[in-house]
């Protein structure tokens, strides 16, 4: 996963806040209790955000605890519970697919890091591979079909961006309640169509360079890598409509102690984050958290 949804900062109470980071510091430590201490190095946001659509909602429980990162102040973490469970071993599944895809793409020598991190992380993924099955499958066959697109050169970016969201979508399948997992498929899928959208938009002067498949590269007007104000408008509209669909989901479930988090992130963190990274501040820290979280990513200054 790429790190791209988080709450709004600044938008959460103290509370709030504290609920969050007990999502995280939860899904760190069940990495390791479920794996091993290194397999903490794959956590980072969204797969948080994964665990927290996962729980039913209904506590927030938390406990003490510090870690190696943290080893004199204890921070809250959120008690072991099944949907922890399924995001970390989701979570393992996931980097596998990805760094097999970085061994694809780099060949012999830049794909070198792909395949030692892939056999440090084998015993990991053939356990997580047992417990999720069907979840692995669906992500194997959405990738093979994303890579189909990509050797054949697909110039419209509905067909790939559309694949990686059926394989977020997957996702959901674990969740019984027949209602609650129409809901989850549909906010996976919007979810995933906008992640491989802003990815692509954020890796397109690199995957300029490098002569990697970018399908934005393909279908919208550039200058060295820097989408034309028209072709940013129209790919911050398809994004945007994304997160419509998925705000307009999140609100048929009850999500519990976990709303003001979700509704942070639907309605405010991904437009900021789209934003940046279509205006090139993503990665600049201060210039994205000034900007208004809460416009659109087309919106203009």
């Amino acid at each position: 996963m790429f790190g791209y949804v988080r709450p709004s900062p600044g938008r959460l109470t103290k509370e709030e806040q504290e609920i969050f980071s007990s999502a995280y510091c939860g899904l760190c430590h069940t990495l390791q209790r479920r794996y091993y201490l290194a397999a903490r190095m794959i956590l980072n946001y969204d797969l948080t955000f994964l665990a927290i659509l996962l729980s039913d909602g209904h506590s927030c429980s938390c406990c003490q605890k510090s870690c190696i990162v943290h080893p004199l102040k204890k921070h809250g973490c959120a008690q072991p519970n099944a949907a922890l469970d399924t995001a970390a071993d989701m979570s393992v599944i996931l980097t596998w697919w990805q760094l097999q895809d970085g061994v694809a793409d780099h060949g012999f020598w830049r794909g070198l890091k792909y395949r030692a991190a892939s056999l440090f992380l084998r015993r990991a993924y053939e356990k997580a591979r047992r417990l999720q099955p069907d979840f692995d499958r669906n992500t194997r066959e959405q990738l093979q079909a994303l890579d189909e697109l990509e050797q054949s050169g697909c110039t419209a970016i509905d067909p790939p961006a559309d694949t990686f969201a059926l394989l977020l979508a997957g996702a959901a399948e674990t969740v019984e309640d027949r209602t609650r997992r129409r809901i989850l498929r549909q906010m996976f899928y919007h979810l995933g169509r906008w992640i491989y959208l802003t990815d692509a938009a954020d890796d397109l002067k690199k995957d300029l360079r490098s002569g990697s498949y970018n399908p934005l590269a393909l279908r919208f007007s550039h200058v060295q890598g820097v989408l034309t104000p028209e072709s940013r408008e129209e790919l911050a509209g398809t994004m945007d409509r994304s997160i419509e669909q998925m705000s307009a989901a999140f609100e048929l479930a009850d999500f519990g102690c976990w709303t003001p988090i979700i509704r942070s992130v639907v309605y405010e963190g991904m437009y900021g984050v789209g934003r940046a990274v279509l205006d090139g501040t993503f990665h600049q820290r201060k210039k994205r958290e000034k900007s208004n979280p809460t416009r659109k990513a087309g919106a203009e200054l």
